[in-house]
């Protein structure tokens, strides 16, 4: 059993993007599993946008993190430890662990990780909850079919890179949205879309869609809310489709940008749907299902950029607000091989 659990506490609750200076770390004791609990050795936390919400007062869908406690992250870790007959160690699983690198949880809260579909890096990145995330925005809430002209906004990130994909499976036409050339690049080069907009360097993002996507929208997939939001409602087609997925522009803003163009809801009998992928956790299986399905066939995959040491995860929130990060944002906690170091 290993002597110390490290943690990264929220010492104090940011006013904007979140700094290093709002959280503090600190070691204690790791602690032996009680009955039906499990000692795990956290292996990657994923870092995401909701994250900055979690950490404001009244956050809304999931409680405030409280001031002093482990900052709420989800990841994959290794069973070290266990006393239940539901696991055993070495098994990979997916849970909330919190910035820690020995976090103590009940066994009810985790679940197993098949690794037939996927290692663990597949399961943090194309398996892991961004991409099931996208699954049920674009297949469910988008209703995508073939043919549909689609845009995805953040579609360099986590959740994009999946949705864009996605409907391209889907023999749709694809443009992405994303910051800088060397993201449009990847879009382009590597996942293939139909087109790429980067948003830095245009001056009118409404004349950009326009010369990108001639012909209207038809699914907008919006990751990042405020003024992107706003153009691409200039372009929706008649019945287009708007899913609110979610707004990492607005999250770390204040005041918030106030959506002039809605208006074109109404005027294309259009729908707008926002949605959280918890609603939808008794249908996970079907979604990794699918997702895995194509990921071994080559048709999915997803660029990821790592950050080693848990010591990086306080600094790693900023990153993703201000847009410095390449792929899906992880931290690398310890060595996905066992016994490796």
């Amino acid at each position: 059993m290993p002597e110390i659990n490290h943690r990264i506490l929220l010492r104090s609750r940011p006013s904007g993007i979140p700094e290093p200076d709002n959280f503090v770390a600190d070691s204690v004791p790791a602690r032996a599993p009680a009955t039906d609990e499990v000692l795990l050795e956290t292996i990657f936390l994923s870092i995401d946008p909701a994250m900055r919400s979690w950490m404001r007062e009244g956050s809304g869908y999931q409680p405030t993190v409280p001031l002093g406690s482990v900052m709420r992250g989800g990841g994959i870790a290794r069973v070290l430890e266990t006393r239940t007959d539901g696991y055993r160690r070495g098994d990979l699983v997916q849970a909330r662990l919190g910035w820690q690198t020995h976090p103590t949880l009940p066994a009810r809260y985790l679940q197993r990780i098949d690794l037939s579909r996927g290692d663990a890096l597949a399961w943090i990145g194309p398996l892991g909850l961004s991409a099931v995330t996208a699954y049920f925005g674009m297949r469910d809430v988008g209703a995508v079919k073939p043919g549909y002209r689609v845009l995805v906004s953040g579609a360099a990130g986590g959740v994009g890179q999946i949705a864009a994909q996605i409907a391209r499976i889907e023999a749709c036409h694809v443009v992405g949205i994303a910051g800088g050339a060397e993201k449009c690049a990847f879009l382009s080069d590597e996942l293939c879309l139909d087109g790429a907009i980067n948003y830095k360097a245009e001056q009118d993002l409404v004349a950009a869609i326009g010369r990108v996507c001639p012909d209207g929208i038809d699914l907008y997939f919006d990751n990042v809310g405020g003024p992107t939001l706003d153009a691409a409602l200039m372009h929706l087609r008649t019945g287009g489709r708007v899913v609110l997925c979610g707004r990492i522009s607005q999250v770390a803003t204040d005041p918030l940008y106030g959506i002039r163009n809605l208006g074109q809801i109404l005027t294309r009998s259009g729908q707008m749907h926002g949605f959280q992928v918890f609603r939808y956790h008794d249908r996970y299986e079907e979604a990794r299902a699918w997702l895995a399905v194509r990921h071994r066939e080559g048709r999915l995959h997803q660029r990821l950029h790592i950050l080693k040491g848990l010591d990086q995860a306080p600094g790693a929130i900023g990153m993703l607000f201000r847009g410095e990060n390449n792929g899906k944002l992880i931290v690398q906690v310890s060595n996905p091989e066992p016994g490796a170091h």
